[in-house]
């Protein structure tokens, strides 16, 4: 059975799913409790124990692991059964190289828009992510971050782009829990982001894509750094 991490509402890692959409429901509920922490990486999942925190059925949570199997947030290991995904500084590289060359061609997409509706478009996503960047709520701050950088890929009209989503985001979940394991710097992550956005906003190819190597591929190494030093790489 997963660790319960007691600093979790009422000692669980997950409350009870209220959603119509039950499995929705279970599925938004366990990535929360890995971008809190409650769940870390290699914690081992249980359909018993979900389906008692959640108050769904087991085929409900079934469905609701499997999904996120699928996505890579999970992992299925032979004899050992659903675990929490797990990275080391090899698959954070892999993430961050994918990511970057993933974020370039949305750019792309966004620049040759000669109507300029695209980059309107990443102007109200940012918007929308700065009204919420200082809130003290982190799980908030991440979906915010999160819906922030989908937003940029649906700018660009790549409709695979967006069919590629859900795996990465995925994988972005893992590598920022980890992250927030070891470096919980809120300021630091908002001067990031302002730094990318005035890029993006200058039209400026070169100048976009040195920002998002500093924020996707910077980031990683930063965060490869941290975690050798906390004996996690």
């Amino acid at each position: 059975m997963a660790s319960i991490n007691t600093s979790a509402p009422e000692g669980n890692l997950v409350g009870p799913v209220l959603s119509l959409s039950r499995r929705d429901g279970a599925i938004q509920e366990i990535r929360r409790a890995v971008v809190r922490g409650w769940l870390k990486p290699g914690d081992k999942l249980t359909e018993v124990q979900l389906s008692q925190m959640l108050n769904v059925s087991r085929p409900t949570i079934r469905e609701a692991l499997n999904q996120l199997s699928q996505e890579g947030l999970l992992v299925q290991e032979p004899y050992r059964g659903l675990r929490v995904a797990t990275v080391d500084s090899e698959q954070i590289l892999d993430i961050a190289n994918t990511r970057q060359a993933l974020d370039m061609l949305a750019v792309d997409g966004i620049l040759d828009d000669p109507s300029g509706s695209r980059m309107d478009a990443v102007r109200q996503a940012w918007t929308e992510f700065s009204q919420v960047e200082d809130d003290p709520d982190p799980l908030l701050r991440h979906e915010a971050h999160i819906a922030f950088h989908r937003r940029i890929w649906a700018a660009s009209g790549n409709s695979l782009l967006l069919r590629l989503w859900p795996v990465v985001e995925a994988h972005i979940t893992i590598a920022l829990a980890c992250d927030q394991a070891v470096r919980s710097d809120p300021e630091r992550a908002k001067l990031v982001h302002h730094h990318l956005v005035d890029a993006l906003l200058s039209g400026d190819r070169a100048a976009i894509e040195k920002a998002f190597e500093s924020h996707t591929i910077g980031s990683a190494h930063e965060l490869i750094e941290l975690m050798r030093k906390e004996g996690a790489a």
